[in-house]
């Protein structure tokens, strides 16, 4: 009982969020995605003709509307249902109501899987590391950028450790590993983009990007 109010206290701070930054801007801007789907990780636009993407915890901004050229591109969110009446049906991207615990989808489905500001939100980390693996095909690429924290917080229960890429990708190469500085708490794009290098080897709070490759 205590696990499932915490789960529903946790859906209802962060669609309070989205709803916030929705009367904040009115309509939901997602140009910045582009880049960060492609120059950020060394990508060119052309990579993505006719691959499938899936981006997990995608929220309501359409994180792939500038993906044109992909053969199908997906978000998921266990909020879905509740961006509807952000007017995300309006989006050129598919959504799907799903938890990163249980992806509806098959095995080797996907060329590219992606987690933006999201992995650190889920309830169970290895089932969800694990059917990452799974959805993802051989050669496939993982992108990340998460917060690295000591602390759990009501939205972000997982308290994620430097080392969390070996921990729990095994069976990837590391393509691209990079720490990163928080300048400003909570702006994760704006501290991606700055992408100012955390020297400091202690510190427990910080940025971590990076690009695998399944093997």
């Amino acid at each position: 009982m205590k696990k499932l109010l915490l789960s529903a206290f946790k859906e209802w701070v962060e669609i309070s969020y989205w709803k916030y930054k929705k009367l904040k801007e009115g309509n939901l801007s997602n140009s910045h995605y582009q880049y960060f789907y492609t120059t950020y990780f060394g990508l060119e636009e052309s990579f993505y003709n006719g691959k499938r993407i899936l981006d997990i915890g995608c929220g309501p901004r359409g994180s792939l509307e500038w993906a044109t050229m992909t053969s199908e591109r997906i978000g998921v969110d266990p909020l879905v249902d509740k961006y509807m009446k952000m007017g995300i049906d309006n989006h050129q991207m598919v959504y799907i109501k799903a938890y990163s615990e249980a992806l509806p989808f098959a095995n080797n489905y996907f060329d590219v899987v992606c987690s933006f500001n999201s992995l650190d939100h889920v309830e169970n980390m290895t089932k969800s590391t694990r059917e990452i693996a799974r959805v993802l095909k051989p050669g496939g690429l993982f992108l990340l950028m998460v917060d690295i924290h000591n602390y759990p917080t009501p939205t972000e229960p997982q308290s994620l450790r430097w080392d969390f890429l070996k921990t729990h990708f095994d069976g990837f190469e590391i393509k691209l590993e990079e720490r990163i500085k928080t300048v400003k708490p909570g702006r994760i794009y704006f501290n991606a983009r700055n992408k100012i290098p955390l020297t400091n080897k202690k510190a427990h709070n910080g940025l971590l990007v990076a690009k695998l490759m399944k093997l």
